[in-house]
């Protein structure tokens, strides 16, 4: 029971795709599908294997040592208790909810299924997170991105509002124009309510504050506006306009 040390000579991170490697003289391999077709990797012996722990949500990570198919490695993201909540939240406030993710076609739709979601964009390639938006907002939507790595902050950026999960990376939180207190996705309808609560508000003190002023101005041009009347009117367009933003 001992840990070896191995010498590793090269190594490169290959975006969305995985990790190539040569580690004490011998060729690594570490990633998806598409990096083992990239390098000529044969890896359908055991696809019935494969395909269903995708559609239980998993991600199948492939091992090839010199040019052979090693090992296969399933790891899954568990879904947060609130996600499934957030997601109905979310399109109870007239959102259309999509995924944009770098996994397979199977594993990103199943993961989908238990949460509901319905629109789903699979296997994107971290430099293409943002051309999804650019998609979205040409079609005429307003688009906010939810995102919490590296690969998301081109996206955040892009995106007409840009929500980051307050766990993530450091990146992401800089692009983004919203930050979100912990990982709970249930503040996401939160915050877009309060931003619709607030606009509203605001709409109303226009309003209000406006609403005086129409009526007071054509009274003291001909004359019938006293100065404590005037005075009265201001001080009460000032205390209701407060106490609605107060509300």
């Amino acid at each position: 029971n001992h840990t070896q040390k191995l010498d590793i000579q090269s190594f490169e991170a290959i975006p969305g795709k995985g990790l190539h490697a040569i580690v004490d003289n011998r060729d690594v391999l570490i990633g998806t599908r598409v990096l083992m077709n990239m390098f000529g990797i044969d890896i359908n012996a055991e696809e019935d294997k494969y395909a269903l722990l995708e559609n239980q949500g998993k991600t199948v990570m492939f091992t090839a040592i010199d040019k052979k198919f090693a090992a296969s490695i399933a790891v899954a993201d568990i879904i947060k208790p609130s996600s499934k909540s957030a997601i109905e939240k979310l399109k109870n406030l007239g959102l259309k909810v999509y995924m944009v993710t770098g996994d397979n076609k199977r594993t990103a739709e199943a993961i989908a299924s238990q949460v509901g979601i319905e629109n789903v964009y699979a296997e994107v390639l971290p430099e293409q997170k943002a051309n999804t938006v650019k998609d979205l907002k040409e079609k005429g939507y307003k688009v906010a991105m939810v995102g919490d790595g590296i690969n998301d902050a081109p996206a955040l950026a892009f995106a007409d509002i840009g929500i980051a999960i307050g766990t993530g990376s450091d990146v992401a939180i800089e692009a983004a124009d919203i930050t979100l207190v912990g990982g709970d996705l249930d503040h996401i309808p939160k915050a877009i309510d309060l931003s619709r609560k607030t606009m509203r508000n605001i709409r109303q003190n226009l309003f209000w504050a406006l609403f005086y002023n129409a009526i007071g101005i054509p009274i003291a041009a001909m004359g019938f506006l006293e100065p404590w009347v005037a005075g009265a009117a201001m001080a009460f367009s000032s205390v209701s306009v407060v106490s609605n933003s107060l509300r």
